[in-house]
């Protein structure tokens, strides 16, 4: 007799109450990633490269989720075999292909307009489960993406940007690594970890980035001089732990709260780093928000609520039910 498969399987987190703390998490993870650019940023301003803070950002990130890779290891010695190419895939594209292709448009195009492309990432994920399932997307879902997006447009100033065909490649490809990740950690759960995805995934990227710079195409370069921190002189290694430890807390919460709400939820209330960017700016650097960016806010808040409002319904499909990258199907092994 053949026991015939459902084509989802269920999710690795019970729904139930669970959900609004993945809500919860996500909201945190957004605070925490948001964080780390205005802690970094001395740094840049120091004599340090990109390629230097985002190695040593990567790399304690790692070294401190390390211990959750570990102990999978310990506990099943064929971990590696079984999910190495999903852990190499996540470092490659969420981790070092998300940061490489967004600095990478930002060296074209304003800050602001490469925001708002990178961000099209929960519109790219309504319209892949769309292609994947054949199933439209509710009015609701639609309603929630339309409002989110032009709030988003209000809130990153785009006004007099010039348009460049490179740089937009450069942010639709970021955008596309924000979905790689939010899709890889919407299938993390008992067989594959949460965190030893994250720890797996961090430490890649900081092998990807050191070996970049070894062959010449990225600046590997630093500076021990004090760095201006908050209103304080500070050696470079505070600054560097912190956005370390932000970078790990980041995607700690985050690969944890998308198998509790789906995919594309979870893309939605990334918006609100944006906003949580917005306000670190004001109270730490004194850069007012205007009153069409906190309008803006107010319409990405809308649109994560009529996004959540159809993710409570029983039939809700965040995206397709297919293995990660090197992962073995179900009943193979």
């Amino acid at each position: 007799m053949t026991r015939t498969l459902p084509e989802r399987p269920a999710p690795p987190v019970a729904r139930g109450p669970v959900p609004s703390r993945g809500l919860l998490l996500a909201v945190a993870s957004a605070l925490t990633f948001s964080v780390s650019g205005p802690i970094a940023k001395p740094l840049l301003e120091g004599g340090w490269s990109l390629a230097s803070v985002l190695a040593i950002r990567m790399g304690v990130a790692g070294l401190v989720l390390s211990p959750a890779l570990v102990r999978t290891l310990l506990r099943r010695p064929d971990f590696l075999r079984a999910h190495g190419v999903s852990l190499v895939a996540f470092g490659l594209i969420p981790v070092v292909g998300c940061q490489v292709f967004y600095f990478s448009a930002l060296q074209r195009m304003p800050v602001g307009v490469a925001l708002l492309i990178q961000y099209l990432a929960p519109v790219m994920l309504v319209l892949f489960v769309w292609a994947r399932t054949r199933r439209a997307p509710s009015r609701i879902v639609v309603l929630g993406s339309i409002v989110a997006m032009i709030g988003l447009v209000l809130v990153v100033d785009v006004s007099g940007a010039g348009f460049d065909v490179l740089g937009t490649v450069f942010a639709l490809l970021a955008a596309v690594c924000a979905c790689v990740y939010f899709v890889m950690s919407e299938r993390a759960g008992d067989d594959l970890p949460p965190l030893a995805l994250a720890a797996g995934g961090l430490l890649v990227g900081t092998v990807t980035i050191l070996g970049l710079a070894a062959i010449g195409i990225l600046p590997l370069t630093g500076s021990a001089a004090a760095v201006d921190l908050l209103g304080a002189t500070v050696s470079p290694l505070v600054p560097l732990a912190l956005v370390g430890l932000c970078t790990a807390a980041g995607y700690a919460l985050g690969i944890m709260a998308v198998p509790r709400i789906g995919s594309r939820l979870a893309s939605f209330v990334g918006l609100s780093e944006v906003l949580f960017a917005l306000s670190f700016a004001w109270l730490l650097l004194g850069e007012a928000p205007a009153a069409v960016q906190f309008i803006g806010g107010a319409l990405i808040l809308a649109g994560v609520v009529l996004v959540r409002v159809e993710e409570r319904a029983p039939a809700d499909v965040s995206s397709p039910a297919e293995p990660l990258p090197g992962e073995v199907a179900p009943g193979t092994r």
